[in-house]
């Protein structure tokens, strides 16, 4: 060997094994004096892949999609690779190490990248077949052999592991458990109130979660192939078991070769990550430093970085990290910041809690208000980004921190910009990329979005963020006088508008169509259901075709409302208000054979709630049988048209409101939006029907109608703007045709048209002038493509119970015609309502059955 040459072996291959090797070998490129010879030994088959998506695995990816190099990547680099070969023995005086296979390599710097194994809990039984683990790609087909020969799955751990694990078992068709030992889930990462809101989240997504359950043994069951009996004296039945009750670091080498190991095991490092020899380094989630595992990606790649430093005569230390995350857990946004516990002495703490929207925050300052020590968000995690800017940096809080948290109102402070940021603020965690690195990477020559993460490699790790990474990268660019460009996502260089025009213009029908003509990659939660609106707005197909359907999100996809309990809502449409007794008694008559909650909306509908999955077509077909049609509950579209009775019976009314409302509503039932759509028509000035609060608001007068556009109620209520006055029936409804196209085709996903106003160039004049003086010649194509939605409607409904391929969507399980018996509901006041989480606790405790509709006064 060359004096100049450096052999390094790597033992292991996962995402931190795998981020050394990068650092490594980039320093081999630039170092002149230096070579660095590259052997990694991987025990699993397969090269390094993204175990931070690893669910995604059964909703459609392969281990192709997930892997992070390729053969031909790493020869191109020069690092000389090895497949299934585990290391069983190191010899520290001659430098050696041995496979399995007998193979032997010889070191100058030994990295141990082993990571971690999952722990099993020392439970009888625990080692019979079905019983699983998650952690590796085998272990996901091992999970998807056993699900196709089981019905029901329980994960033991309700930590962040367990709940990923638990998303797996979800998509993989089964009836999901989670048997947690602690009080609640993800008990390190969020308090009580976020726990509590977390259980009742995932439960409504039809998981059933059992906390302060300590599993004694697993023995053969009598309905399922096991019964899992707790210390408490109850049981579970299932077919299958999945450990996820966290991780333990895998040392075994180094307990067997004399590195010194801790007290709780890991193998003991310094701030270079070097071990008690040397000549070997640990990094990753076998490591530990100062007395910590850490079980989080991004202090693994910092721990690389340190290690590949020294190496190579850098200073980069390993200090610590932050353990801050947020993650997307089976659709519910989790974010947890710091000390989220508030155990530091003299915290505060601030909480905001929205049940009916699902939504808790909690920040955590210093006795004095002006620091931010730690943050739990669950069901909304857009303050994320802003929360970890203030805690990481020490920025000073507002005057009224609580501000943060709150809902905007008018004196509500801004989201924490990029300018407000120092330039040692981390901006991603996992590559440890700060804003001083982007802003030296637009010095550099970057110039784009794209150019600063593959120089800096931010957001390609966990992704987390992307949304702030953008933000600043935008901030920088309009410094440098550089125009903006608003891309979906990281698949579209395109805004919303842009790819509405490329669908429209190049008669593009599917998002596969799209994305190979004018993205990249598979797509993502951003702008698959961007682009299945887009289509829907544009060709008004069926959403549930084969092309479409994996672009919606689960409302759309089951045509209705998820309820908390997991059951779902059945809308149908009452256009202007307007019903026979004959289709109320249809409605009473099928809200009793379902045994559905029943309820007059402020929208003038009759909302229908409580249907399990599988009764839908059921109920659809008697409804549509007697005239109704869908609501749209469910969809970014037209809602309703409210209206007053107007002049047919009251002696105020000037105009046939209710004939008016009808007749708009049948027109443009169907539309789907950018966001939902509301409208409201009143017979006279003293708006009965509210419609100035509406997106498109009608007030009759003496001489025709006023039209008032984009209000809207909610959270922040904002009155119409008056659009014109006077208008007759035609010039109305062109008006209104116009008005909402150009909103379709200009406005920014899933923006509201009071924003979307508000945003538009030149506000409400700049409308005007486009849809009553046509001043961009668009107003006759605008209402062509209108004429295409209302000649090309369907009742979707009716369209899913006549498709048995598209019926067959609708049951609880993939592989079974079984119901959910975890829906449980109490009678109140004459109805049912989904049963609390202390009402299932006195039923469990009474051994009551599922299914069953208790008296709430017996519970």
């Amino acid at each position: 060997m060359s004096a100049n040459t450096i052999n390094i072996v790597v033992v292991g291959n996962g995402m931190v094994g795998h981020h050394f090797v990068e650092q490594i070998t980039s320093h081999g490129k630039t170092d002149n004096a230096v070579t660095y010879n590259v052997t990694v030994l991987s025990a699993e088959p397969r090269l390094a892949y993204d175990r931070v998506h690893l669910s995604e695995y059964f909703s459609g990816k392969t281990a192709d999609d997930l892997a992070l190099t390729t053969p031909e990547q790493y020869e191109a680099l020069g690092v000389d690779f090895h497949l299934d070969a585990a290391v069983v023995d190191i010899d520290k005086q001659a430098k050696l190490v041995k496979t399995k296979s007998g193979q032997t390599f010889a070191y100058d710097k030994l990295i141990m990248a082993t990571g971690s194994y999952p722990f099993v809990p020392p439970i009888e039984g625990n080692d019979q077949p079905h019983c699983l683990v998650y952690r590796t790609i085998e272990d996901l087909e091992d999970i998807s052999a056993s699900s196709k020969v089981s019905k029901t799955g329980v994960v033991v751990g309700g930590g962040l592991l367990g709940l990923e694990a638990a998303n797996a078992l979800r998509e993989a068709g089964l009836e999901t458990h989670v048997v947690e030992f602690a009080p609640q889930l993800m008990a390190v990462q969020v308090d009580t109130g976020g726990g509590r809101l977390l259980k009742d989240k995932i439960e409504s997504l039809g998981v059933k979660v059992h906390t302060q359950k300590a599993t004694q043994r697993i023995e053969a069951g009598q309905t399922s192939r096991y019964r899992m009996c707790f210390a408490d004296g109850d049981f579970l039945e299932t077919d299958m078991i999945l450990f996820s009750a966290g991780i333990r670091p895998q040392d075994t080498l180094a307990r067997q070769y004399d590195l010194t190991i801790g007290e709780r095991g890991g193998i003991v490092v310094n701030n270079h990550c070097l071990t008690s020899d040397p000549h070997i380094y640990a990094i990753g989630e076998c490591a530990l430093w100062n007395n910590f595992i850490f079980g989080l990606v991004a202090p693994g790649y910092t721990m690389a970085r340190a290690a590949a430093s020294h190496i190579t005569g850098g200073d980069v230390e390993f200090l610590g990290a932050d353990m801050s995350t947020k993650l997307k857990l089976m659709g519910v946004e989790v974010g947890s910041i710091g000390d989220a516990h508030g155990r530091i002495p003299g915290a505060q703490t601030y909480i905001y809690e929205n049940q009916p929207d699902g939504v808790y925050k909690k920040i955590v300052v210093n006795h004095e208000q002006s620091v931010l020590l730690g943050a739990v968000l669950v069901g909304d995690t857009s303050d994320y980004d802003t929360l970890l800017q203030y805690a990481l940096n020490g920025i000073d809080l507002p005057e009224h921190p609580e501000s943060l948290i709150l809902p905007a109102s008018g004196d509500a402070p801004a989201g924490l910009g990029a300018d407000a940021l120092p330039d040692t603020a981390t901006i991603c965690s996992c590559h440890n990329v700060s804003k001083g690195d982007i802003i030296a990477a637009f010095d550099g020559g970057a110039c784009d979005l794209s150019a600063i993460k593959s120089c800096t490699k931010a957001s390609t790790g966990c992704g987390g963020c992307s949304a702030l990474l953008k933000t600043v990268v935008d901030s920088e660019l309009e410094k440098r006088g550089v125009e903006v460009k608003k891309d979906i996502c990281e698949h579209f260089a395109y805004s919303r508008q842009e790819l509405y025009h490329m669908v429209k213009v190049g008669k593009i029908t599917t998002f596969d169509g799209l994305i190979e003509k004018h993205g990249h990659g598979l797509g993502c939660e951003i702008c698959k259901p961007a682009v299945g609106s887009i289509m829907a707005s544009v060709w008004n197909d069926f959403v549930l075709e084969k092309p479409h359907v994996a672009l919606q999100d689960t409302n759309d996809t089951y045509l209705g409302n998820m309820q908390k309990n997991g059951t779902y809502s059945v809308v149908p449409r009452i256009a202007g208000g307007e019903i026979t007794p004959d289709k109320l008694i249809v409605l009473g008559q099928v809200a009793k054979k379902y045994n559905l909650y029943t309820k007059v909306t402020g929208g003038q509908r009759i909302d229908l709630f409580g249907a399990r999955v599988e009764q839908l077509p059921p109920i659809w077909e008697a409804l549509i049988a007697a005239g109704f049609e869908t609501g749209h509950a469910y969809a970014k579209s037209l809602r309703t048209v409210k209206s007053c009775v107007g002049s047919t019976w009251c002696r105020y009314g000037v105009q046939d409101s209710v004939g008016k409302a009808i007749d708009l509503e049948n027109r443009y039932k169907g539309l789907r939006a950018p966001h939902k759509i509301k409208f409201g028509v009143s017979g006279c000035t003293r708006e009965c029907a509210e419609a100035q609060s509406k997106d498109i608001g009608i007030i009759a007068t003496e001489n025709g109608w006023n039209l008032y556009v984009c209000g809207n109620g909610g959270m922040k209520p904002r009155h119409g703007d008056l659009f014109a006055t006077d208008l007759d029936d035609a010039t109305l409804v062109k008006y209104i045709d116009r008005v909402l196209m150009f909103y379709v085709a200009t406005a920014d996903r899933l923006q509201r048209t009071s924003v979307w106003l508000e945003n538009l160039e030149g506000g409400l004049a700049y409308l005007q002038d486009v849809v009553i003086n046509d001043s961009l010649g668009l107003c006759e194509e605008l209402e062509q493509q209108m004429q295409h939605i209302e000649d090309t409607y369907q009742c979707e409904w009716k369209t899913a119970i006549e498709s048995e391929s598209s019926r067959k969507r609708f049951r609880q399980f993939v592989n079974s015609d079984e119901s959910d018996k975890q829906v449980v509901f109490v009678q109140e006041r004459e109805q049912i309502r989904p049963a609390t989480e202390s009402e299932l606790e006195a039923l469990a405790s009474e051994s009551k059955g599922t299914q069953e509709i208790i008296d709430v006064e017996l519970v």
